[in-house]
């Protein structure tokens, strides 16, 4: 009786063990990434969510661009822009998440980049030892509403804004409730 007892324990001490790695690999952050452009101007705006592992909204932020000679150029440099904000957020665990598939994809991969966007994957590409773990996931466009929502609007506005920590909390108040947690 003494002896399956004591398998019970180990069984148990074992779930909490899988169970807490299982929590390990759940990236710190998820950024999400879309972008928009204004093909007459040639101006774009990168609109960028992050959310941490629980689903809160951490930041929002929004960069405008200049002279993008492509829709492709634009999606790449929102994805490097995602980059650049985990980097500065000092986080070492990052799931970087857009629309589009070829980025994605591009920015998965090892090999070197032949395309017109070579150069930004490029620079997507030598970010990566910033992390010691980052994920790259293409998600549907109806998942991605809040970044592209933000790229829309700041193509209108023509601002670039960053609001993290207490400014988020300032205007928390103005975003929809939706916002407040990640629907994913």
């Amino acid at each position: 009786m003494a002896e399956y007892e004591e398998i019970n324990v180990v069984k148990k001490t074992e779930r909490i063990s899988r169970s807490h790695r299982i929590q390990e690999n759940v990236p710190r952050l998820s950024i999400k990434f879309d972008a928009a452009l204004d093909s007459r101007t040639f101006k774009s705006a990168t609109g960028l969510v992050g959310w941490d592992m629980r689903g809160n909204l951490l930041m929002l932020k929004i960069v405008i661009h200049r002279n993008i000679p492509s829709p492709f150029a634009t999606e790449a440099y929102a994805c490097l822009e995602g980059m650049k904000l985990g980097i500065a957020l000092g986080s070492q665990s990052v799931r970087i998440m857009g629309d589009s598939k070829t980025v994605i994809k591009k920015s998965k991969a090892t090999s070197t980049d032949k395309s017109v966007i070579s150069a930004i994957i490029k620079d997507i590409q030598n970010k990566k030892s910033y992390f010691q773990d980052l994920t790259f996931q293409h998600i549907h466009r109806s998942e991605n509403t809040h970044a592209h929502g933000l790229a829309k609007k700041a193509l209108v506005k023509e601002e670039n804004i960053y609001l993290i920590r207490e400014e988020l909390e300032r205007h928390i108040s103005t975003l929809d409730e939706d916002w407040k947690r990640n629907p994913d």
